[in-house]
């Protein structure tokens, strides 16, 4: 499941195109089927959304969660990943954007009416 946060007229026109670079990077880096998309923008007004004086009103935030298991150099493959991949794709410079991998015990999860530990999984969490 991944969080993208921004200004709403910067982040809104860029949305499709966004997800589709993220989600490339997470099939390239984890090995993610293509079908395995869940994306959830989050658009704020410019009053409600505060960054850092040093970045610009493109500033963007990536939060990742994921079940835990995919090693520390996969991790920071993937988000190296993502900082080229968006700035070569969609032109928002590293300085803009903030990633962040949130992992939990596939235990904490719940979809298809059972937990992630009891899930057959199509792909691997391990890489």
């Amino acid at each position: 499941m991944i969080k993208i946060y921004g200004i709403a007229e910067n982040l809104n026109p860029i949305k499709a195109n966004l997800s589709d670079v993220i989600h490339l990077c997470m099939v390239r880096v984890l090995g993610l089927p293509e079908n395995k998309r869940i994306h959830r923008f989050f658009p704020f007004d410019r009053d409600n959304f505060y960054y850092p004086e040093d970045r610009s009103d493109r500033y963007t935030m990536i939060e990742i969660n994921m079940m835990e298991g995919r090693k520390p150099e996969t991790i920071k493959a993937l988000i190296r990943e993502l900082f080229q991949s968006v700035e070569k794709e969609i032109g928002i410079a590293p300085i803009d954007l903030e990633i962040t991998v949130h992992e939990q015990p596939s235990h904490c999860w719940g979809f298809r009416g059972i937990t992630g530990d009891e899930a057959q999984l199509s792909y691997r969490i391990t890489v």
